[in-house]
Formats: C-alpha cells, structure tokens, sequence
C-alpha cells in the first residue's frame, strides 16, 4: 500500500501496479485523493439567532459566506466548529439568553482551543470592546453591519487576532448568496439602520442611520429569487416606509417596480413606522394585486402624553386616522402592531387609553412587551420608573385584550374560502398541513406535505381561533 501512496510522486509506474493501464492508474490516483478528503474533519457551523426578522435575514447572508467558505451546517452547536450567536439588545431578557449560551461555549472552548466563537448582532454593537473583557474566548464581535464581511473578519481571526468590529461605516451593495432557511419566502433587505430616536430603542445606536439599497440592486436579488422558484418575499427594513428617502425615491415607486417579477406571486414589507405611512401607500397597495393585504404598524401607546415623551412623532388620534384609511381602501386587511406597557410614568389612567385603543380598532395581533430600560437610551434614567409587579400585571392585562380583539378579528374568515400557501406540516398532526393566508393569518388543513410544500390551495374555513385557522381544502 506505500507503494501506491506515492502514485502521485512518483516518475514511473510501481513494480505493484505493473500491467495497469495508464487509465486504472489514473483511477487509482482519484481514489486516493478521495480517500484524503474524507479523512480531513469538515467545517461545521451553527448560527442561533435571536429577535427580529432583520436578524434572521442577516443570519441567512452570514450563513451563505460560511457556505462560500466550505462550511457544513449542524443544528447542534456541541459538533460546531465555528458558532455564531446573532443577537437582539431590544430587551434585556434577550442578552441574558446570550450570555448564558455563551457561557456554555466559553468553558468547552477550554477543552477545544479550535472553536472558533462569534457574537454577532445588536448586543455585539451595544457592547463592543467590552465583550472580549467580559468573555475572553470570544473570536469575534461584530456588529450588524458587517454582516456580508464575515469573511474578511474570519479572515483575521485565521491570522491570530481577536476582532472587534463595530466602528460605524457605510453598507457596501451586499454580494452575498444567502444561505436561505426557505425555498418558497424570502426576506429581502430594502433599508438599513434608522434616524429616529425613540426614547425607548436601542436599535439606531446598534444598526445605524438609515440607507436605502438602490432600485435596481433590489429588482435584481428579487429576480433571481423568482427565478429560484420563489414564491414570496417579504420586504425588510427597520423603518421601511423611510425607504428612499436618502435616495430621492419612495416605498410606493419600488413597489410598482418590482410587482411584475415572474415567478414571485406575493410581496409583503415590515415594519412600518406610523409617522410615515402615507395615503400614496395606502393605495399603492390597494391598486397592486400580488402586495398582500397585511400591515405591521407598531402604536406603543395609546396616550398622547407618553407617545410624546417616546418621541414617536403622532397622535393615538392620527393612528386611529390612518388605521380607518387602510379599512377604507383594502376593507378586508389585517392589521398588527406592537405596543409597550409600564413606560416610565405611565399611569393607570393612559394605560387604560392604551386598551382602549385595542378595544376601538380590533387588531389581529398584537406583539406586547413591559418596557425594558436599554443602556444609552433616554428613558432609562428617567425618573418614574414603575416597579416589577406592576409592569407585568399590566402585560397580563394587556395580552388578554389581545386574545379577545384576536378572536373578533378571526370570525370575519369563517365560512370563507381563503388561498393559503403551504409551508409545513402540522407536527402535532401528520396528517395536516400549515400555510398563510395573504392577511397573514396561519391555517392548518388535511393535506400531505410532500405534494403540497409551496404550493397555494384553497381552503373552506370551518373554525376560527384567536391566532389560527383551520379548514378544509377545497
């Protein structure tokens, strides 16, 4: 066998393998060099990704560099080469999930000095330089926009430096290939980092100030989508009706720009900020028939007072207004939105305004949260600061309106027959499927997940729960 281990060296054909043609020399030679690549372990990554849809869209652009890179995927980080955690500071109880995790890695990074461990993401920029103090084994940190640099930065890290990047710069047009989690939706970035300042947010001190991607970079991705066979991509940016400001456009003109992409038959965008969604938008949707009947638009509050000192920019009375634009142009849409309770100050009296709101304008969901005080913003050294016991009183109280105003708004579906696109099976059931409606709403039906995975059928809805559906294909 040393004989035929030195094929590749060797001038002349080995007394073993005399009488072999020069072809079954060849092959032997192929064999070999086989035999060599899957001896050498492969690269293994694992990403955990914590918060919001931007996160899970910068995850998947990291996953495609890693991929570039020769990277294999687990889903279990303890057989992981190089694990990333892609983080959300938005509340406080998202970095404590971080650390922990962290935790663990740290001490097996003891065992095998080879792991190579990356905290990416908001709490990566929030805290920067610190991180490294606080847990040496970091490899490296890097913030939100350097997310198709991940490359270069493991590049460094190859060469023996611990690397902190989190200096402010501008987000080159991103060649990446994402490693997408889904072959029927996409995300699609069309806007980076915010200009707002929220007294409450973190997020344009992690991500930046705003940049639009040009028209034409985001018409191209989106056509290589559809050409993928995507059905379906959802626009995003952390203020998204910001889109083209910078740039001397607007969301409404890329819209009609892209609508027409073969292949992609439904087209969502989140998240919107009240401030900024316009009448011209409004009816852009309406006019456009693959822009589905959703919108995400965040109130935090329903009291004048405190939108003022969160610095929101609008009246709960020009919310009120908007929502009644939206129910006049698309009359059957859904409408969600996020709110905060327990605000520093907050009374009882503009809590109840707050519920009041939900109860008037019937919402499909809405996402809740007990402020949480964020390390550099405003309201954190605010004086009133409400205790514990009453924020999370308040949160029950306000989840519960949320079921109920759920309800009411699922009832409208019964009877109905809806197009739904198949993403997964039930896994409490093998026999059922589970898709969205264009209103975003989650349905489950008989179907087998092999023959309808991305396709749309139409389902006769039979029952009507707060936040799902069920039916029958029809």
């Amino acid at each position: 066998m040393h004989e035929i281990s030195t094929l590749g060296h060797a001038r002349s054909i080995p007394p073993l393998l005399a009488g072999f043609t020069r072809k079954a020399v060849a092959w032997v030679e192929h064999a070999l060099d086989l035999t060599k690549i899957m001896s050498t372990p492969q690269k293994l990554a694992h990403i955990t990704t914590f918060g919001c849809q931007m996160n899970k869209a910068d995850s998947e652009r990291m996953a495609g560099s890693l991929q570039k890179l020769g990277y294999g995927w687990t889903d279990d980080p303890e057989q992981a080469n190089l694990i990333i955690y892609n983080t959300c500071s938005i509340r406080d109880g998202a970095e404590h999930k971080v650390y922990s995790h962290l935790g663990r890695q740290a001490k097996r990074k003891h065992k095998d000095p080879t792991l190579t461990l990356v905290l990416a993401g908001c709490v990566a920029q929030q805290e920067g330089e610190s991180l490294m103090r606080r847990i040496p084994e970091l490899d490296l940190v890097m913030g939100p926009q350097y997310a198709n640099r991940l490359e270069e930065l493991l590049e460094r890290v190859a060469d023996g430096e611990q690397v902190v990047a989190t200096e402010q710069i501008e987000i080159p047009e991103d060649i990446t290939k994402p490693r997408r989690d889904s072959d029927i939706s996409a995300w699609v970035n069309i806007i980076y980092g915010c200009n707002e300042r929220c007294t409450y947010c973190i997020v344009p001190y992690t991500r930046g100030i705003e940049q639009s991607r040009q028209p034409e970079a985001i018409l191209q991705e989106i056509q290589e989508l559809g050409k993928q066979g995507y059905v379906e991509v959802t626009l995003l940016g952390q203020n998204i009706d910001a889109y083209g400001r910078d740039i001397d456009t607007n969301l409404s003109q890329l819209l009609r720009l892209i609508h027409d992409v073969p292949g992609i038959q439904r087209i969502r965008f989140a998240t919107s900020h009240p401030r900024y969604f316009t009448e011209e938008l409004i009816r852009t949707c309406a006019e456009l028939p693959k822009i589905c009947e959703h919108f995400h638009i965040p109130f935090q509050s329903g009291d004048n007072q405190i939108l003022s000192r969160m610095a929101r920019g609008y009246s709960h009375q020009r919310y009120r207004e908007m929502i009644a634009k939206i129910r006049q142009y698309v009359p059957d849409a859904s409408v969600t939105a996020d709110a905060i309770v327990g605000f520093p100050g907050e009374t009882e009296e503009q809590f109840q305004n707050t519920l009041q709101l939900m109860e008037d304008l019937i919402f499909d969901l809405v996402n809740t949260a007990a402020y949480s005080p964020r390390p550099g913003t405003p309201a954190a050294i605010w004086e009133g600061q409400l205790d514990e016991d009453t924020k999370s009183d308040r949160l029950q109280r306000i989840n519960r309106v949320v079921t109920d105003s759920a309800f009411k708004a699922s009832q409208r579906y019964l009877g109905r027959t809806e197009e739904i696109l198949v993403e997964a099976d039930n896994p409490k059931n093998p026999d059922q499927v589970v898709g969205r409606t264009r209103t975003n709403r989650l349905v489950f039906t008989d179907g087998d997940i092999h023959q309808l995975r991305g396709k749309f059928i139409a389902v006769l809805i039979t029952e009507a729960r707060a936040f799902s559906l069920t039916g029958k294909s029809v």
